[in-house]
């Protein structure tokens, strides 16, 4: 019995990154084992534990979106230069989202990702869904409210959430009882989401070792300059464009940027979604300094916004190889109607679980056959994984820049990352600056 609380007691003080980094390995191990071996009860339990551990995010999305949104709306009357914040935030969301579509265009031209690729006899089911430009705008706009909710229309919720928000800022303070209920809620499945989180070794575990079960080196061997292309141009995002910018731009150390983010990422890349992710995404962005009332605002926004991964490298990549697959020849007209796609459509991939159709949207703007987007599905489990690590990167980045161009970023916090299991620091109560007495001579 001590041996089981001592070991109790080790794994709480372990960091959550090595947490999760435990499962990690530890999944792909016993995927390998399943593949190799043919172990169908494994592959069946190690599917079991990441289908859980996803449905049980997916179960707060609809609640956490909304009254996260709600919030962050209202707190937006808490910020000092709440509209110049909102701006610089959204003109960093576009840079970064242009500067990622411009990366995965260089490596799809240069690496030429369809050239060669045969056909498959059957590959793959169609979406259901097109994008479309019309269907994006209308889709927005919800038709039931309990439609919105039970079929998680991310982006219906958004829009009824920052309608109410904006609502109650005009009401004033009227309104301030169902602030404070919405306020409460938020707390609460927060709360209750954390619970969830704290699974995440067991739930990357699950989630790595189904995908090395399952798909493993044959599937990705077909499209392995397409993968690799994903990865290389993600990577590139994360770990030269994200960095430069908290260099050059925000003037911090961005090895403290990926000491205090990386818990997000890591649940990010084995999740696969953005908005699952959210509540870690906002505790490590104010762990690194931002102030919370602008992180309230900022990560909920950009959980459903901000989409370098998803949004950017992905589809120019892939509108590159359905091109080159389907013999189409693309020209600057179709390149920068591509990068337009990916700044400007970016909410429609809404923070879920993969970017069909993101992609969908592209490929119809210019012209090219939907039937491509089936080709890419059987592997997009695995190239989703490093997409959404990607968007939720970018996800913390932006908050730091804003703060940091903005003088508000605690650079004390910043510098000092703490692990996701330590405890909140006490709120710093705030002391007006005095002037120091100037000492009277002394007499000799």
């Amino acid at each position: 019995m001590s041996s089981a609380v001592d070991s109790l007691k080790t794994l709480k003080r372990t960091p959550f990154w090595a947490q999760i980094a435990a499962g990690l390995v530890l999944g792909v191990v016993l995927g390998f084992i399943a593949k190799e071996y043919s172990v169908s009860w494994l592959t069946e339990t190690l599917d079991q534990i990441g289908t859980i551990f996803v449905q049980l995010l997916k179960l707060a999305v609809p609640p956490l979106v909304f009254t996260a949104i709600l919030v962050s709306v209202v707190n937006l009357r808490n910020v000092n230069n709440a509209a110049r914040l909102a701006a610089r935030t959204l003109m960093w969301f576009l840079i970064t989202s242009l500067i990622a579509v411009a990366i995965g265009l260089t490596i799809g031209l240069i690496t030429n990702p369809g050239d060669g690729f045969k056909l498959p006899a059957d590959p793959g089911k169609a979406p259901k869904t097109n994008g479309d430009w019309l269907d994006f705008l209308t889709g927005i706009i919800p038709t039931n409210i309990v439609t919105a909710f039970s079929e998680v229309k991310v982006l219906q919720i958004v829009f009824l959430a920052v309608v109410l928000g904006s609502a109650i800022l005009s009401v004033g303070a009227k309104a301030e009882p169902l602030v404070k209920g919405a306020e409460l809620v938020l707390e609460i499945i927060q709360k209750a989401l954390w619970w969830v989180i704290k699974l995440s070794p067991l739930g990357t575990l699950g989630l790595i070792g189904t995908s090395v079960a399952t798909y493993g080196w044959d599937l990705i061997k077909p499209l392995g300059t397409f993968t690799a292309d994903i990865y290389i141009g993600c990577a590139l995002v994360m770990f030269v464009v994200y960095p430069l910018l908290l260099w050059l731009v925000g003037k911090v150390n961005p090895l403290n940027y990926f000491k205090g983010a990386w818990p997000a990422i890591q649940l990010a890349f084995v999740s696969r979604s953005s908005v699952g992710t959210m509540p870690v995404t906002q505790k490590v962005t104010e762990r690194l300094g931002v102030p919370k009332d602008y992180a309230s605002f900022a990560v909920p926004f950009g959980a459903t916004t901000k989409m370098d991964g998803c949004a950017a490298v992905y589809p120019a990549i892939a509108a590159i190889f359905v091109a080159e697959v389907y013999g189409v020849n693309l020209g600057i007209k179709e390149y920068l109607l591509i990068a337009f796609v990916s700044v400007i459509g970016s909410a429609a991939t809404a923070g879920l679980t993969g970017a069909i159709i993101m992609l969908t949207l592209t490929l119809s703007t210019v012209n090219l056959p939907l039937a491509g987007v089936a080709l890419l599905l059987a592997i997009d489990p695995i190239l989703d994984m490093m997409r959404t690590a990607t968007n939720v990167a970018g996800q913390v980045v932006v908050p730091i820049l804003v703060s940091a161009r903005e003088k508000t970023l605690d650079l004390e916090m910043y510098n000092n990352p703490r692990d996701l299991e330590a405890p909140d620091e006490p709120v710093k109560p705030h002391v007006p600056l005095q002037k120091t007495p100037e000492r009277e001579p002394v007499s000799v």
